[in-house]
């Protein structure tokens, strides 16, 4: 079953949150991977492939590449969950 799209947010700003040492008050949709948390690349796949784990779906790297703000990550997952 599909999750709801407020779930998948909540579950990710947790994550973000807990990985990258962010208040969780401070994450909001529009929280950009690149320059408002100190991620690097490495840090971005392993978060890729952790959302992968997280909510069984498959990100190919081209489409990783677009998942820039914690908006897109999340509309991503609503329209790819099986």
């Amino acid at each position: 079953m599909a999750m709801e799209k407020e779930a998948i947010y909540n579950m990710m700003a947790d994550e973000v949150a807990e990985r990258f040492n962010v208040k969780r008050s401070a994450i909001t949709p529009n929280l950009n991977f690149l320059t408002d948390i100190d991620a690097d690349s490495i840090d971005f796949v392993e978060l890729v492939l952790e959302v992968e784990d997280m909510f069984n779906v498959s990100i190919s790297d081209d489409d990783a590449e677009s998942l820039i703000t914690l908006q897109d990550t999340v509309d991503y997952i609503v329209a790819h969950q099986s």
